[in-house]
């Protein structure tokens, strides 16, 4: 018998007992919307996908609890927000574990040269190929980063100009553009890009 024919307390009773048939209907049924609210939340295919699993996750770990005083997709919907949330203070984590001093180092020798000269992003946009591979980098970046080096590089704004529009302090907007630029070279020397041969 399908979740949808069960009554909504004889369907979450069958829940809690783990029934894989009436588990298996509330999956199917429920994944679909849940994976397009995560993609406009904001998330990438893969991360909307891991999301929608971890929903499937919670909530068999935490059946037990659940009263019935709202519907289940109400309470699933609740579980996604609870992991969007999760995700961008995660984020917001590993940017501020992103040192200036780490990269920054990283990227010279003992003796103050270069470990690997950087490439001239500007450059490099030019060629098609390049350009696709950015597109493909910028994706990455975390938002703030993205929007800094958009207006910067590619827009031509001044720092005043970004600073006003992101409402960042200049040495916040410098870190930010350091960090956009540094992860960009990155991911480009990871796809091939700037390596020599």
């Amino acid at each position: 018998m399908k979740q949808a024919e069960l009554s909504e307390s004889d369907a979450l009773a069958r829940l809690k007992n783990r029934d894989p048939e009436v588990l298996a209907d509330l999956v199917n049924e429920h994944s679909r919307p849940l994976y397009r609210a995560a993609r406009g939340m904001g998330f990438k295919e893969d991360e909307a996908e891991d999301m929608v699993q971890d929903v499937f996750i919670t909530f068999l770990a935490s059946i037990d609890r659940f009263e019935g005083r709202s519907q289940l997709r109400t309470w699933l919907f609740g579980i996604l927000h609870h992991k969007s949330m999760e995700r961008r203070r995660k984020r917001v984590r590993e940017d501020q574990h992103d040192t200036i001093d780490e990269i920054f180092e990283s990227k010279f020798d003992g003796s103050g040269s270069w470990a690997s000269p950087p490439q001239d992003l500007v450059r490099l946009m030019e060629s098609k190929q390049i350009g696709e591979a950015i597109a493909h980098c910028m994706e990455g970046l975390p938002p703030l980063q993205r929007s800094v080096f958009v207006l910067r590089e590619m827009e031509g704004l001044d720092g005043d100009a970004v600073c006003k529009i992101l409402e960042v302090s200049v040495t916040n907007m410098g870190v930010l553009m350091f960090r956009a630029r540094n992860r960009l070279r990155e991911c480009l020397e990871g796809r091939g890009w700037g390596k020599t041969q």
